[in-house]
């Protein structure tokens, strides 16, 4: 028997990001993909279109199988009760788009749907840094900035499954707009496209600034990205590495001042822009001790599953799934 074939239920786990899409396949109660596909949106992507992308990776994962449950995390507020997605904020046309209903009638399966910040919490806390606690926060750092929260072993959505929303707490109200409409949102300071934005629009500006950025990109400003500011800090950029500082400087603020309202143990970083290093990472950590009370204990620590924790959070969904049934 082949192990597709095998009886134990075989779940599909998903993940609709704002820039790229995964999907994969595994059988419940094992630590290891079947098998696994992840791809970037096309541009100028909108919801019919990262839907394609999905079912693609979806076909070419199951071929002739069935799946038993599908797990997904969604980049933008869902309602989790029904598995409705309400929006995305950086891809046009999610407006309630009602994702579960639409996988459980294509491929015959349950399906759970959930923000992609939820759903990475809890991939953390049953499979990765999370595993012996009861309470903490995941929060995401990337294309945007997302929170997702265990308390008491559980996850935890707030009142209409907006908790979590930590990117749009206001660090500098004097600060610059957000997408949001508010100023100096902590995903305007911290996320990778905004970092960039700031990285250019000084580099405009400023001729004489940058100058291990610009050498990186031949002088194609449009091509600046987090990645290329983390790489020219490494070599010594003080352009670059005072916008990582900045960056870390304002998820510090917001750290310590969850700490103080909800004390969890652990505050679990993911995301792309958690790899951009010790410029990063150095005022992550003493601005939240800082703005803490000393009397607030608290550990902040990298993702232990990467940029795989929303999908094994999605895993963990199916599962779920699987168990109630």
């Amino acid at each position: 028997m082949s192990t597709l074939e095998s009886t134990a239920p075989l779940l599909l786990a998903l993940d609709f990001g704002g820039t790229k899409h995964a999907a994969a396949l595994l059988k419940a109660g094992e630590k290891q993909w079947l098998a696994h596909r992840r791809t970037l949106s096309p541009p100028g992507a909108n919801a019919q279109t990262d839907l394609e992308v999905m079912r693609s990776l979806i076909h070419e994962l199951l071929q002739d199988a069935q799946p038993t449950a599908i797990g997904v995390s969604f980049g933008g507020p869902v309602d989790a009760s029904t598995g409705g997605v309400r929006l995305s904020h950086h891809v046009p046309g999610w407006e309630n788009i009602p994702l579960a209903s639409l996988l459980s009638k294509e491929f015959g399966a349950a399906a759970s749907v959930d923000n992609d910040a939820n759903v990475a919490a809890l991939g953390e806390y049953r499979f990765g840094a999370g595993q012996g606690y009861d309470s903490l926060m995941y929060i995401t750092i990337s294309t945007g900035v997302g929170g997702g929260w265990i308390l008491n072993g559980y996850p935890w959505r707030g009142a209409e499954g907006m908790a979590g929303e930590i990117g749009h707490t206001v660090i500098d109200p004097n600060g610059p707009l957000c997408l949001c409409g508010k100023r100096g949102c902590l995903e305007r300071l911290t996320s990778g496209p905004y970092m960039a934005q700031q990285v250019r629009e000084t580099l405009q500006h400023s001729p004489d600034r940058g100058q291990g950025i610009r050498d990186l990109v031949g002088n194609d400003l449009e091509a600046v990205t987090a990645q290329i500011i983390s790489q020219a800090a490494t070599q010594g950029d003080e352009l670059a590495r005072e916008t990582l500082e900045t960056a870390g400087w304002a998820l510090g603020v917001g750290i310590g001042n969850t700490a103080n309202l909800i004390n969890p143990q652990r505050f679990v970083l993911g995301g792309g822009v958690t790899k951009a290093g010790e410029h990063f990472w150095e005022p992550v950590h003493r601005v939240a001790r800082e703005t803490a009370l000393p009397e607030v204990n608290f550990e902040v620590v990298p993702a232990a599953l990467g940029d795989e924790a929303p999908l094994w959070g999605a895993v963990a969904l199916a599962s779920d799934l699987v168990a109630r049934s």
